[in-house]
């Protein structure tokens, strides 16, 4: 397979070799998508517009807003067609946020993780207070909120602080390495808001007691 020149032509070799599933969803060589667990079906409801999936990547089966695109809870029952390739990553997009842009990165070798350590010496105002989250505290709260069966199905590259690693997730949530034939890979380069804005209030517990508010 030659290098590819671009996410959408890695995303074309790829279907190509048979590696037609990312995160919840499964493509077809015809530029389909639909839920993994919808294949075979066929009274799912149809759309050739593949903008249709910011609609149904905004809610669950239950129909609770999804802050989280990578949770394991994309609703079931629809069926887009997408008509070429580039409708194919544009439908990815709004599903995975960013997906095929960090894997692309990944494939050539240009992906820098960020340590989370860093990630919160960014943070400003109400959020700077999880500068003070203990490392044991950050691994309880990634378990929490990270883990694939009920949290986020990207794979964590980054560490809490350079050698300092998270093992609390299982370790094939932490690398590319076990990554199955037929999947594409997401990939988490750094904590998102998400996990920071959860960091808070776990790290206000840390403030000396007058300075607490």
């Amino acid at each position: 397979m030659d290098a590819p020149e671009s996410p959408r032509q890695l995303l074309a070799q790829s279907i190509s070799a048979g590696h037609r599933l990312i995160g919840q969803i499964l493509l077809s060589e015809d530029y389909c998508l639909r839920h993994v667990d919808d294949a075979g079906r066929d009274d799912l409801e149809i759309s050739t517009d593949p903008i249709t999936a910011r609609e149904i990547a905004r809610y669950d089966e239950k129909g609770n807003y999804r802050p989280l695109k990578s949770a394991p809870n994309l609703r079931r029952g629809w069926l887009i067609q997408a008509g070429s390739m580039e409708g194919l990553e544009i439908a990815l997009e709004f599903f995975y946020p960013s997906a095929l842009g960090l894997w692309f990165s990944s494939i050539k070798d240009t992906l820098q993780p960020t340590p989370l350590r860093e990630t919160l010496e960014r943070q400003t105002g109400m959020y700077r207070v999880t500068q003070l989250l203990r490392d044991d505290q950050a691994r309880e709260l990634i378990h929490c909120h990270c883990n694939s069966a009920q949290g986020c199905l990207r794979s964590l590259l980054w560490e809490i602080a350079p050698g300092v690693p998270i093992n609390s997730l299982p370790r094939d949530q932490l690398s590319l390495a076990k990554v199955g034939d037929d999947r594409i890979p997401l990939i988490c380069r750094e904590a998102c808001n998400l996990l920071v804005a959860a960091a808070r209030p776990i790290a206000k517990g840390n403030l000396p007691k007058k300075e607490e508010s």
